[in-house]
């Protein structure tokens, strides 16, 4: 027994190292065209039944290993080069050399995109609109916040309201607190859910570790989700290795006239900063990115004197007017009629570490920024106070065409109201708000028949809050999965894909398709029709704002010796009840886009895109005023502090005339439509 037992050792051992023996590897090398070592680079294996990926190493090596015989397909990429693919690698048992690949800088016709489809591919195939601005332009920008650097986008709205104050929207005009267009940093949203903006001071990171910023010009919820309903930005950083042992320090200075409005014969007001960046390489596993940076700007000028009346846009007969109220003074004051503008100083600091692993990377990040000065809002203007931040953490697993990701969003800031005081306590009306997003995320693509690229993928999402102007507000499950499917066929490219999202404040499931062909008559030219349907779900506050406001009301009519009546009037988010009404649920936003467009590149040296469309939305939700017999104060419910008889609320009603109750709250309106050539 014992001697049966070792022979069939001895053969299975036999048999295995046979095996081995059998097997070979593939290695090499990535350079640039000056010949220096490419780190970072992506390199894919394709072979008899196996398809493997790696990152190239700080030699710029790679290697595959236990490869079985046959005849392989080597590809390299990296952001900012062309592709490299090498046909018929014979593998068999031992080592297989590749000579060095070089890399070449990529024409605009090759430049890879990631954010219309969350695969990689041209901006001549991609199929929405697009516009990427590199990391090289950045690098020369002159640019104070990201508002500046998207200015130059086509269709895309900038305005900035504050020092710190940005906003921008793309095809349409932009408000203060804009909320329909989506922004990543590396597939990270940095969406507030609270209230649907972008906090763009809360980016942590440096301009020199911008690789490139992608702009997707349109509705993209068909992969991204909900709050893609204007378009997205995602920031894309590099990784260590795409800039191995570099440290840059920045320093800038600036000044800017503001002899105008409030600061007249102020001087011109400052700017300056710095930021610092260093990536390092370990060695063949670990590397890591630091950086940190601060900010500081004087005030702006503000309006001055009286707003003009016009007559008001809503009423047809043109026989009412809006205007003449006098612009707050910039200065110290009684609350309601002056504050002082306020500046702005946002430090920032950011960690990456990137783990190599056979065939994959890990990347673990982490972060935090803060900032202070004024924000903008439909009920006046608040000061965000120093202390305030937004930290984040992050790990993300890649392998091949397999993405898993989870991150954490923490905010934490405080800001009282700079004109409109808490009718209860007579201070500044208070908006803390502390909100915590957990996601999950996964995503994978594969290639089916040769002519298919299908990728697919869905995240959950859960957020906690803590708003003192939405008390009743605790928490919001989302989860959402897309499906696309690519299919080529010869000169034409269809794009066929939708994703699905449930949100715990809507009641029904959000379907949002996507369809588009391509047809490319010449390699640098392609020309594109789109239909595409996006969303925005309602916000936090959107759903439960519960705060009280002072209205002044002029008596004198019923009493010639009464000063103005202090009125508190109450505003609501649609979840809590007018009176004892409930009210009806806020749908989400739609919008239903159709594009024509032309993309191409003229001598690899510039690239020429026009487009056409169509934007119809619908259940746009407005914060709007009721009519005031709607909850109106009673007799038996009079307002705080009502110096009269309360049987006069009764006659006032007689005549048609009520003090509101409840004066404002938010409603789906619609529908519009916006067509626009860029």
């Amino acid at each position: 027994m014992t001697l049966r037992l070792l022979l069939a050792l001895s053969v299975f051992c036999a048999l295995t190292v046979s095996a081995y023996a059998q097997t070979g590897t593939v290695s090499g090398t990535a350079v640039d065209e000056s010949g220096a070592i490419v780190p970072g680079a992506t390199v894919t294996l394709t072979g008899p039944g196996t398809r493997e990926t790696m990152i190239t190493g700080s030699a710029g090596d790679y290697r595959f290993a236990n490869l079985a015989p046959g005849t392989y397909q080597l590809t390299v990429s990296l952001s900012g080069f062309s592709p490299i693919t090498r046909e018929g690698i014979v593998v068999g048992a031992g080592e297989t050399a590749v000579p060095a690949i070089t890399l070449a800088l990529a024409g605009l016709g090759e430049v890879v995109v990631v954010s219309a489809s969350r695969v990689e591919s041209t901006l001549l195939n991609a199929p929405a609109t697009m516009t990427v601005l590199p990391g090289t332009d950045l690098a020369v920008s002159p640019a104070q916040n990201y508002g500046d650097l998207l200015r130059s986008v086509p269709g895309m709205n900038v305005v900035q309201l504050s020092a710190r104050d940005v906003n921008l929207t793309s095809r349409q005009a932009t408000s203060t607190l804009a909320t329909s267009q989506l922004t990543l940093l590396d597939g990270r949203s940095i969406y507030l859910d609270f209230f649907g903006l972008i906090l763009w001071d809360f980016l942590p990171t440096n301009p020199n570790d911008i690789k490139q910023i992608e702009v997707v010009r349109g509705p993209a919820s068909a992969v991204w989700g909900a709050n893609a309903l204007t378009g997205v930005v995602n920031i894309i950083t590099k990784s260590p290795r795409e800039t191995p042992g570099a440290t840059n320090v920045t320093l800038n200075a600036g000044w800017f006239n503001r002899d105008a409005g409030s600061t007249v014969g102020r001087g011109v007001g400052a700017t300056f900063g710095a930021s610092v960046s260093t990536s390092q390489v370990a060695n063949d596993r670990w590397s890591y990115r630091l950086s940190a940076g601060y900010f500081n700007s004087d005030p702006f000028a503000r309006p001055v004197g009286q707003i003009p009346v016009i007559p008001d846009p809503r009423d047809p007969t043109g026989q009412t007017t809006v205007g003449g109220a006098f612009y707050p003074a910039d200065t110290t004051g009684p609350l309601g009629t002056a504050y002082e503008n306020t500046g702005t100083s946002q430090p920032k600091f950011d960690a990456r570490v990137d783990q190599e692993l056979t065939n994959a990377r890990v990347t673990y990040a982490g972060g935090v920024a803060g900032t202070e000065g004024t924000i903008y809002t439909g009920i006046g203007p608040f000061d965000i106070q120093p202390g305030s931040v937004m930290a984040y953490g992050k790990m993300g697993y890649t392998r091949g065409a397999l993405k898993f990701g989870v991150f954490l969003n923490v905010v934490d800031a405080e800001a009282p109201n700079l004109l409109v005081p808490d009718p209860t306590t007579r201070a500044p009306l208070q908006l803390n708000f502390k909100s915590q997003t957990y996601d999950v995320e996964v995503g994978h693509s594969t290639v089916l028949g040769g002519r298919h690229a299908l990728s697919y993928g869905g995240n959950y999402r859960r957020n906690n809050f803590d708003i003192t102007l939405a008390p009743a507000a605790e928490d919001r499950n989302e989860i959402g999965g897309y499906v696309q499917d690519e299919i080529f066929v010869n000169r034409w490219r269809f794009s066929l894909g939708a994703r699905v999202d449930k949100f715990g404040n809507i009641e029904d499931a959000v379907f949002s398709p996507r369809l588009s062909a391509i047809f490319q008559p010449t390699a640098d030219h392609s020309l594109r029709v789109s239909f595409n349907r996006a969303f925005r779900s309602p916000s936090t506050i959107n759903n439960y704002l519960n705060i009280a406001l002072v209205a002044p009301v002029n008596l004198s009519a019923l009493s010639p010796l009464l000063a103005a009546f202090p009125l508190v009037v109450k505003a609501v988010g649609s979840e809590l009840p007018i009176g004892t009404t409930p009210q009806a649920p806020l749908r989400e936003e739609s919008l239903t886009a159709y594009e024509f467009a032309y993309t191409g590149v003229v001598r690899d040296r510039t690239t020429v895109g026009v487009a056409f469309y169509i934007n119809d939305m619908d259940d746009n939700i407005n914060f709007v005023t009721l009519p005031p017999s709607l909850d109106p104060y009673t007799a038996a419910n009079p307002p705080p502090g009502w110096p009269l008889p309360p049987a006069t609320l009764t006659l006032l009603g007689q005549l048609g005339i009520f003090l509101p109750r409840t004066g404002f709250t938010y409603l789906n309106l619609g529908p519009t439509r916006q067509k626009g050539v860029e």
